[in-house]
């Protein structure tokens, strides 16, 4: 279990990949054994990057439904709006359960939450139901689950009959400041609703899971209550909105540098316009359909860099013979320096180049072949 120390916060930095010490960093989902709950513990360090250029921010008073006198959406309207879509989720498999929240997001019943929820259900043996704000439950199924962006779509057995659709809205219409509600089953209460503000925008937060990290890209922060087991649920603006899926939260370690406990105001939302197109995806093909790179990569140790007189990098393991890579002129054992002009210093940059772009789109580099530097352009492939 990765966790940071327990001193100050360090500063989000302007460049990429910034690193800041922001606490123990939680997934959001319940996970339980036969009669003990207990809360997801996995930590992480915070890898944040700010992209955005937050000084033109209006203020909350200027986000529809919002409140001017307070600053806040009227939660009751959006409540009551908002509630019938969302899901209370429980996945089993064995001794091993969870429970997460959802949204209704498409006719038939499909729901949209996070991965890391529904993943002990997911293989053989398992079992997934959701709950409606009604009180009833139906049974579901796995449509389709992209781990690395942890996002993943149900399918109700009885199809939502009767449940609205939550409203999409833009989470590129987000300003630092704007008033947000966040809804979902906090703890296995479902139903619960929480408001506040839109903290910053454009964080990059990986957390580390059941074996694989989710790479939360372009994350919306927010001081909104969530705990766990609001993994997946819904962050909406004051018209109802959805604009961001519930993922992540940051905690304070205690002075044995363990973290644990429930939110204290820095919370994070994968962004609907990440979250839409990938949604959209799964429902249709049952995989993310993110593009390769053809790559295989592993970090020079600044030591290991230092020792052999050449400059930190990624050295490149191992190539696709008919991937991207090779048709860029890649080969193994050239290491790479830069990626589209950043300093190339951890293997997660690839990663974020793959899951924000199309296939199609390139990839600046710049490598070593035998002390000679090379640059190249690397269009991304369908996997």
């Amino acid at each position: 279990m990765v966790q940071t120390d327990g001193g100050p916060p360090d500063p989000a930095t302007p460049s990429s990949p910034g690193r800041g010490r922001l606490g123990t960093v939680r997934l959001l989902s319940i996970t339980t054994a036969i009669g003990l709950i207990v809360g997801a513990l996995v930590t992480s360090l915070i890898f944040v990057a700010v992209q955005r250029d937050d000084s033109a921010a209006g203020t909350a008073s200027s986000a529809g439904g919002a409140d001017p006198a307070t600053a806040m959406c009227a939660a009751i309207g959006v409540a009551n709006q908002v509630l019938p879509s969302i899901v209370k989720i429980s996945a089993r498999r064995g001794a091993q359960a969870g429970t997460g929240s959802g949204q209704v997001i498409r006719e038939g019943g499909y729901i949209l939450t996070n991965d890391h929820v529904i993943s002990v259900a997911a293989g053989g043996g398992g079992a997934v139901s959701v709950q409606y704000s009604d009180g009833h439950e139906s049974a579901a199924v796995i449509v389709g689950r992209d781990p690395s962006t942890d996002l993943a779509v149900l399918k109700a057995a009885d199809e939502a009959k009767g449940f609205p659709l939550i409203a999409f809205g833009s989470s590129a219409a987000l300003q630092v400041g704007q008033p947000v509600v966040a809804l979902g089953a906090p703890l296995g209460l479902a139903s619960t609703v929480t408001s506040g503000i839109v903290s910053a925008l454009d964080r990059y937060v990986p957390v580390p899971g059941d074996g694989v990290t989710h790479h939360l890209i372009g994350a919306v922060q927010t001081d909104a209550a969530i705990n766990p087991g609001n993994s997946g649920g819904a962050l909406v603006d004051c018209a109802g909105r959805l604009v961001g899926v519930n993922a992540a939260i940051a905690t304070v370690p205690n002075a044995a540098g363990i973290g644990g406990g429930g939110s204290v105001g820095l919370g994070f939302a994968i962004p609907l316009d990440l979250a839409g197109p990938i949604a959209d995806e799964l429902i249709r093909t049952g995989k993310p359909g993110h593009p390769t790179t053809g790559l295989q990569v592993q970090e020079i140790p600044p030591a290991v860099a230092q020792a052999a007189n050449t400059p930190p990098g990624l050295f490149v393991v191992g190539v696709d013979a008919a991937g991207p890579a090779a048709k860029a002129g890649l080969k193994a054992g050239d290491v790479i320096t830069a990626i589209d002009g950043q300093p190339a210093v951890s293997t997660e940059q690839i990663v974020v180049a793959t899951l924000t772009r199309d296939v199609g789109d390139t990839v600046e580099l710049t490598y070593l072949r035998a002390g000679t530097p090379v640059s190249a352009t690397l269009t991304l492939a369908a996997p």
